[in-house]
């Protein structure tokens, strides 16, 4: 009998250890995790929107996207779920010109799933003329991404 006590108490402290980290949503939400997952993302969808424009020579290793990024500021920790990221891209555009620290907010869900959103000015509206003059959604006004 003592040992179906012990198994079954070892069976609820896994279980409540696995509920636990649930509820506390994905440990793995940090700084360096959105670094490596958003700058991919970004110029894989920055290929596809050369493609849309027909501007022919775009790839991901022309783009050379890199980001930082920083939650909240300098007093806050730079980890965990929030609305209040802010990354720093720097890439190269469709027409060669080096962007250096172009601002994306993104939103960070406990689910290490994100959302982001970049600067109009040099990323295009959230609709662009494709090559057939035709009105299309911009890949990279706003996307999603995991980390």
């Amino acid at each position: 009998m003592r040992p179906i006590v012990i198994r079954t108490a070892l069976v609820l402290a896994v279980g409540a250890g696995i509920a636990g980290t649930i509820a506390a949503g994905h440990p793995e939400i940090t700084k360096a995790g959105l670094e490596k997952a958003l700058a991919p993302t970004f110029a894989n969808l920055y290929v596809q929107q050369a493609g849309i424009l027909g501007i022919p020579g775009i790839t991901v290793p022309t783009v050379g996207a890199t980001t930082s990024c920083d939650k909240g500021g300098p007093k806050v920790a730079d980890t965990g779920a929030g609305p209040n990221w802010i990354c720093m891209m720097s890439f190269t555009d469709n027409q060669g010109k080096h962007q250096d620290n172009a601002k994306f907010e993104v939103k960070v869900k406990t689910d290490a799933t994100y959302v982001a959103g970049g600067p109009s000015k040099i990323i295009g509206l959230a609709t662009i003329t494709d090559r057939h003059g035709h009105d299309v959604p911009n890949p990279v006004f706003e996307f999603d991404g995991v980390l």
